[in-house]
């Protein structure tokens, strides 16, 4: 669980890092990637959240 926790958050500094090199740089390689590693980690983190009301239910 602590595992996941950690890779939900440097997926969130990842995607951070990307939208500050898109603004440093204004290459639109940088926005894309930032998109995309926030898009997955929210998903992640919604599934990971999801497992723990569950278990919670259950």
């Amino acid at each position: 669980m602590l595992l996941f926790r950690w890779l939900i958050l440097l997926l969130l500094i990842a995607a951070g890092v990307c939208f500050a090199f898109f603004a440093g740089t204004g290459q639109q390689r940088f926005k894309r990637w930032g998109l995309l590693t926030l898009k997955w980690t929210l998903i992640a983190a919604f599934g990971f959240f999801a497992v723990l009301i569950l278990e919670r239910i259950a």
